[in-house]
């Protein structure tokens, strides 16, 4: 569904020459649900944006649903939805209104427009919404409407750049319920950016992680956490005699990647730990050390990004890194 190689752009800002993506090379399966996470500055919303054919590549190449984002955008745009970071819709029509002219947009005769309307108002809970204006909705509602734009003609891809931002978490789970059971429906490829992690360890089949305009980790959730971060067990010790020998132990452990030791307590980074935490105990208690307390912490994608670029991406989140508004969010 989406297949680029060495995708780049490059802006001009303040005089220099900003590389926002470089060399991207993506394969995403068709029917499959993608995260495509990153801190801000690592090129994501500009990523969406070449292959959505809203801004041209500097160099490489690019096919999205069958066409090329260059010489076929038309074709691109035919194919795809598209939800990004603001709001679709005008505020000043109806929502019955803005999803039939769309729909037209789209090429749907009017009686398809009006059919395919109510029967995504439906799907999305805006029922009894199609007579109010766009701009007296709650931010919910308003995002359940993009969601509504952004599959009017049924497209084969939707890409949803931070569709959940600013929403409660109530929302953000019925946005997602809406997003999932549409894409069962009609099996449509989702291709998604967002700074909530739960949501792509909940949703993805798959995690693409791009830092400086580069894909470092592609592969699974799970697997990205069991590879790259681990479970960490955690070891209470009556003293640092104690702690010095527990940290011994563990390192005899297999599949232990790190062991650190803080006073009396002893951390132990490792692959498969709800195995190796009662083996870890026995030896412990064969070797007389005196154990107060353990705990074994399943990694989350956060700690993916730990270990990947040195930051979270919580932290990645929260700064204003881009170097202008131009880059917001890219």
């Amino acid at each position: 569904m989406i297949h680029t190689r060495g995708l780049t752009r490059s802006f001009r800002a303040r005089g220099e020459t900003v590389e926002a993506v470089r060399g991207l090379d993506l394969d995403v399966e068709t029917g499959s649900v993608v995260a495509f996470l990153g801190p801000n500055g690592a090129g994501k919303t500009t990523s969406l944006r070449m292959l959505t054919t809203l801004l041209p590549p500097t160099s490489g190449t690019a096919t999205v649903a069958g066409c090329d984002v260059l010489a076929d955008p038309a074709g691109v745009r035919r194919r795809i939805g598209y939800l990004g970071q603001g709001n679709s819709a005008s505020s000043a029509l109806r929502v019955l209104d803005e999803l039939v002219t769309q729909g037209r947009a789209y090429g749907l005769n009017r009686s398809e427009a009006r059919a395919r309307a109510d029967q995504l108002l439906a799907a999305l809970e805006l029922e009894s919404l199609t007579k109010r204006t766009v701009g007296t909705l709650s931010g919910g509602q308003r995002r359940r409407l993009d969601i509504a734009i952004a599959l009017i003609h049924e497209p084969e891809l939707l890409f949803l750049d931070e569709p959940t931002t600013g929403l409660d978490p109530q929302s953000r789970a019925n946005i997602w319920d809406h997003i999932l059971r549409l894409h069962k429906e009609i099996a449509t490829t989702v291709f998604f950016t967002t700074h909530y992690l739960e949501e792509a360890d909940l949703w993805a089949e798959r995690v693409m992680i791009v830092d400086h305009g580069r894909v470092i980790a592609d592969d699974p959730p799970e697997k990205l956490k069991a590879d790259l971060a681990g479970d960490r067990i955690t070891v209470g010790t009556a003293d640092a005699t104690d702690a010095a020998r527990a940290a011994e132990v563990a390192r005899g452990l297999p599949t232990v990647h790190e062991v650190t030791v803080e006073g009396t307590a002893v951390s132990v980074r490792t692959t498969g730990g709800d195995a190796h935490l009662p083996r870890l105990l026995r030896r412990l208690e064969d070797e007389g050390v005196q154990v107060s307390v353990a705990d074994l912490t399943r990694p989350t994608l956060d700690d993916v990004f730990l270990t990947l670029t040195g930051r979270s991406l919580r932290e990645s989140a929260d700064a204003d890194s881009a170097p202008s508004a131009m880059f917001q969010g890219a």
